[in-house]
């Protein structure tokens, strides 16, 4: 007889999930937190996360039911480096006795030292190679798995195994409002729609503007309708897009709140990013897309379907990248040429069924942008 899972014999009524990090990496969480909703569908279940994920739980109501602002600490970047908060943020969660403590930050260190502050009756978590067991229920950092298969290992070790492992994103009735808005305000015909998206949060994780912009050149002679999408404050990044074109193409930075530009996503034919967001975005709206991962680690961050979503990376030997700026002339940048992410592009294209693409008719030049929820980037 087999002994039973952590889940099974906690019973908890009361989880708190640890992931502090941007969009992309929560969308990469969701099948995980799938499976645990699961595994326990009458607990309550809080994610501590950034200021930001409001709006995810809001979205994954369903999975999640309350947000803990994480307060920051040092060595987790994403936020302002301090402990001031901490010993408040601690008193406030052991207050709480959560039953289950999960670990979905990363592959442990300061991380787990950070779960064990919240006295939960237990833990469950990753351990890197140098670090010593730990109670609960802990499985080693799973470094060769992609992102979403690392943390559903852990569930799976915890009693909640995957039904469902496809990413997902829920489109709500204001979100298709929005972009029902947007697509009569600009005149966007989603039958030969492109979405192009040249921003990503580092600099070193950014394909050149300027091929962007002779990639879209080449498409928009193709007959498709371009759309440079981004948040308000990559603006000068869309708008330099925009100028090296000579294509008309429609620029959506900072035009949309990430809902609707989550709608724009599943009414566009493709997408070509930089391995970021709207990468995973695209992934969970099972819309094409090419991406040109710049110094990412693309065993870990690519998307699960390599037939939908076609990645294009060099691989100099300095990656993957832990840079901001890239001190090396940017190698995995500059040997991605042009022709062969039209190329990806083309063969992407001719996938998706009835589009017919005509001349293109619509010239919207580069100007302020609108107001936007920004969109939050994953590297």
């Amino acid at each position: 007889m087999t002994a039973p899972s952590l889940l099974a014999a906690l019973a908890p009524r009361q989880i708190v999930v640890f992931r502090a990090l941007q969009l992309g990496d929560m969308l990469c969480a969701v099948p995980a937190l799938r499976a645990l909703r699961a595994a326990a569908p009458d607990a309550h279940i809080a994610l501590i996360g950034l200021p930001w994920a409001r709006t995810f739980v809001e979205r994954y109501a369903e999975l999640v039911d309350e947000l803990i602002v994480f307060p920051g600490a040092v060595g987790f970047p994403e936020q302002a480096e301090t402990d001031e908060g901490l010993p408040a943020f601690f008193a406030a969660m052991r207050a709480r006795r959560f039953d289950l403590a999960i670990q979905l930050h990363g592959s442990g260190g300061i991380a787990n030292e950070l779960l064990r502050e919240l006295r939960a009756r237990a833990d469950a978590g990753f351990v890197q190679p140098d670090e010593g067991p730990r109670a609960g229920c802990f499985i080693d950092w799973p470094d060769a798995l992609p992102e979403p298969e690392r943390y559903l290992a852990l569930m799976n070790a915890l009693g909640a195994p995957a039904g469902d492992r496809r990413l997902s994103f829920p489109l709500t009735g204001r979100d298709r409002d929005e972009y029902a808005a947007l697509r009569e305000q600009h005149g966007i015909e989603a039958q030969r729609l492109v979405l192009v998206h040249p921003g990503a949060q580092l600099p070193s994780r950014r394909w050149p503007a300027e091929r962007f912009a002779a990639l879209a050149d080449h498409l928009a002679a193709d007959g498709w309708q371009i759309a440079i999408t981004g948040t308000a404050a990559e603006a000068p990044l869309t708008c330099a897009v925009l100028g090296a074109m000579s294509a008309p193409a429609l620029h959506l930075a900072g035009a949309t709140s990430l809902g609707a530009l989550a709608a724009l996503v599943a009414d566009a034919r493709l997408v070509v990013s930089n391995d970021t967001g709207i990468s995973h975005i695209a992934a969970a709206l099972a819309t094409a897309s090419v991406v040109v991962a710049c110094g990412s680690d693309t065993q870990r961050w690519a998307p699960l379907d390599h037939v939908l979503h076609r990645v294009l990376a060099d691989y100099p030997p300095c990656r993957p990248c832990m840079f901001r700026d890239c001190p090396y002339g940017h190698p995995c940048a500059q040997n991605i040429g042009v022709e062969t992410v039209l190329e990806a592009a083309r063969e992407q294209l001719a996938r998706v069924p009835d589009t017919h693409p005509a001349a293109p008719r619509t010239l919207h030049v580069c100007t302020d942008p609108l107001t936007f929820q920004e969109l939050h980037h994953a590297a």
